[in-house]
């Protein structure tokens, strides 16, 4: 059975390496649709369109465009509460 055989032969022993996925998910533009409700489309879209162009987190971007504080970004944008349904 090729389920079985995959399971067996690709699945078995994978171990999601969790640094790299952190580092990939905070460093996701698409975590700014979680401002939106905070800081408005316009200014969340300016925070995105900076830090894209300048290689930036969204993060060091919002920081840098002074649009909101170090306490606010991490207590507003959690990708964790951005999953499944609400």
């Amino acid at each position: 059975d090729a389920s079985e055989s995959f399971r067996k032969n690709c699945v078995v022993g994978i171990k999601a390496n969790e640094e790299r996925i952190n580092e990939i998910m905070n460093q996701s533009l698409m975590l700014v649709t979680a401002l939106n409700p905070y800081i408005g489309y316009d200014k969340a879209a300016t925070v995105a369109k900076n830090a894209h162009k300048n290689n930036l987190t969204l993060k060091e971007s919002a920081l840098q465009l002074g649009v909101l504080d170090e306490k606010q970004f991490d207590e507003w944008v959690k990708p964790e509460k951005m999953l499944g349904p609400k």
